[in-house]
């Protein structure tokens, strides 16, 4: 444990400003998401952008992608949020049924198959498994926000409880603290908007 926290913090100093900023806003995007606030999508795309670039630079190429992902699904879940009809929201939470658990887990294993093969056959990713792994859970994460489901932020743990050693083993340490920050965002999200959803139906 000594050694861990001792190689953290070595990783911790070498952290780039550049990442820094990438953190901070992505932090700050997940906690406008837990709020329902439409703030999520700009401030998540100044994340996305950076990561793209520290991802490629680090060999984490299905990240990289993912961070693309986002950046397109960002756009489309802003115009998403922002409809509203007789001004409110059109868009509210909702929970998943057995066709949208379904349809999420087929989403998930195609994107974690497709990635794992791109990524062993054709690119020099040292862990292709893991990557193609985070990357598929994030890109469900994605897809179910934008729809305001609720198990968002079950994919959404899965994917920061994968990321935190991954970007550790790369020495993205900071990112690596992000993402351990992000879990614990994610846990909160899924109890606030569960609440929401209990709220509404009393």
């Amino acid at each position: 444990m000594h050694d861990f926290l001792r190689q953290f913090l070595v990783e911790l100093r070498n952290t780039t400003w550049l990442e820094f900023i990438a953190v901070i806003c992505g932090i700050a995007s997940v906690v406008f998401s837990r709020m329902e606030n439409i703030l999520v999508y700009p401030v998540g795309m100044i994340n996305t952008a950076i990561f793209i670039y520290l991802y490629l630079t680090h060999g984490l190429y299905a990240d990289a992608s993912v961070n693309f992902y986002y950046t397109v699904m960002s756009v489309i879940g802003w115009m998403m949020w922002s409809k509203k009809k007789e001004g409110n929201t059109v868009l509210i939470i909702t929970k998943s049924n057995k066709k949208d658990w379904r349809n999420a887990v087929i989403f998930f294993a195609g994107c974690w198959v497709i990635l794992f093969f791109i990524l062993k056959k054709f690119t020099d990713s040292t862990v292709p498994f893991a990557d193609a792994f985070t990357s598929a859970a994030a890109f469900t994460g994605m897809w179910l926000m934008n729809k305001k489901k609720l198990e968002n932020w079950v994919w959404w743990i899965i994917t920061d409880l994968a990321s935190v050693p991954l970007n550790f083993y790369k020495h993205l340490a900071f990112t690596s603290f992000q993402y351990f920050v992000f879990l614990i965002l994610a846990i909160m999200g899924y109890i606030s908007w569960k609440k929401k959803i209990e709220n509404a139906s009393t």
